[in-house]
C-alpha cells in the first residue's frame, strides 16, 4: 500500500515528537479557572430563516481577552426538553457555514451550535495585543510573547465555554452533548473535549493543531502549517532558540491535552493525508485514554472522505 507516513502498525504505536512542558497541567488549570471565574455576557438575537422545524439566532458571548465572538445557534421547534446538543467547529480560515447545513441534527431533535473562530472568515473578533510578528497565521500569533498570549489558547477556550454554554440553555440535556469538526474544527474539537469532561461524544476528523515539530521534520510545513518553516526563515534562521519554539507551542499542541478527554471519541483519518499527516492525529488519538475508535481511509488525504459524515451522524444519533 502507497504511504505518505509511517506503516500503520508504527502510527498505533507513535508517541509524538512536540516536547510537553513541564508545567503544561498547571498552564491549563489556570485557564480553566479563569475561564471558570468569566462572565461570558451571552446574547440571543433570532435570526429570520424561513424554516419550519428551526428556531434560528444568532449567539453572541464575549471570550476570554474581551473579544466578542459570535455563533449559529439553531433549536428544534418541537423536540422534547431536555434534547441533545451539538456543537460545531470549522476548517482553518473558514466560518460557521450555513444554516441549512446544520438542520439534518435539528431534524433529529437536537440543538446545534456552530462557532466562528476568532478573526477567520467569520464574525468573531480577534482584539489581539501580543508582542512580536503576527505573520500570515494563528498557530505563531503570540509565539514570542508569553505562553498565555497564544492565539490558540483563547480559541480553545472559546470552544468550551460554548460548549459550557449551550449545556447551560433550559431546553439541553446538558449531559448528551457532542462535538464535531474537520481539519481545524477537528483539533478544535479535541481541545473542546479535553477542556469539558462532561461532553459525552466527539467526532474529530483528521485533526489539526497536533504534533507541530512532527510537521516541520516530514517538511510538510506548508499550507496551513507554513507559518512554521516562515517563523524560522524570518525569526529565528540558525534556529538558535529552537528548543523554546517546541516547547512553547507544546501548550496548544491538542495531542498533549488529550489525555484529558473522557468523552467517546470516533476519529476518521486519511493515511495520504499531506496537509495532517497522519502520525500527527495518531500522537493525540494514542493518548486518549476513553472509549475511541478510527475509521480509516486508506486512500484518502485531507479531503472529503466518502461515507464520513454519515458514519459521523449515526455515531451522534444516539446522543
Amino acid at each position: 500500500m502507497p504511504q505518505v507516513d509511517l506503516p500503520l502498525e508504527r502510527l498505533y504505536e507513535y508517541p509524538g515528537r512536540t516536547p510537553r512542558p513541564a508545567d503544561f497541567d498547571a498552564y491549563w488549570d489556570s485557564a480553566l479557572a479563569e475561564l471558570a471565574a468569566h462572565d461570558p455576557q451571552v446574547e440571543l438575537i433570532p435570526h429570520g430563516l424561513k424554516t419550519h422545524n428551526a428556531a434560528c439566532f444568532d449567539l453572541w458571548f464575549t471570550g476570554i481577552g474581551g473579544a466578542r465572538v459570535y455563533a449559529k445557534y439553531l433549536r428544534p421547534k418541537n423536540a422534547p426538553t431536555p434534547h441533545p446538543a451539538i456543537v460545531e467547529f470549522h476548517g482553518y480560515s473558514g466560518h460557521s457555514g450555513d444554516w441549512t447545513g446544520k438542520l439534518a441534527y435539528v431534524n433529529q431533535g437536537y440543538s446545534v451550535a456552530a462557532l466562528d473562530c476568532r478573526g477567520q472568515g467569520g464574525k468573531s473578533e480577534d482584539v489581539g495585543g501580543v508582542k512580536g510578528n503576527t505573520l500570515r497565521g494563528h498557530i505563531i500569533r503570540g509565539l514570542a510573547d508569553s505562553p498565555e498570549k497564544l492565539y490558540y489558547r483563547n480559541v480553545y477556550l472559546d470552544t468550551a465555554l460554548l460548549a459550557r454554554i449551550v449545556m447551560g440553555f433550559d431546553e439541553v440535556d446538558e449531559s448528551r452533548v457532542g462535538a464535531l469538526g474537520g481539519s481545524q474544527g477537528g483539533g478544535l474539537t479535541l481541545a473542546c473535549a479535553s477542556l469539558t469532561p462532561t461532553l459525552k461524544k466527539a467526532a474529530p476528523t483528521f485533526p489539526f493543531l497536533c504534533d507541530f515539530k512532527r510537521v516541520w521534520e516530514m517538511d510538510l510545513a506548508k499550507g496551513a502549517y507554513e507559518e512554521l518553516a516562515q517563523f524560522f526563515r524570518h525569526f529565528d534562521p540558525r534556529h538558535e532558540q529552537e528548543d523554546l519554539w517546541w516547547e512553547r507551542l507544546g501548550y496548544i499542541d491538542n495531542q498533549h491535552l488529550a489525555s484529558r478527554i473522557q468523552a467517546e471519541i470516533l476519529m476518521p483519518v486519511g493515511l495520504m493525508d499531506t496537509i495532517c499527516p497522519p502520525s500527527t492525529q495518531f500522537a493525540a488519538y494514542n493518548k486518549i485514554t476513553s472509549k475511541k475508535n478510527l475509521v480509516i481511509y486508506p486512500d484518502f488525504g485531507h479531503e472529503g472522505l466518502p461515507g464520513c459524515n454519515d458514519i459521523v451522524f449515526d455515531f451522534m444519533s444516539d446522543l
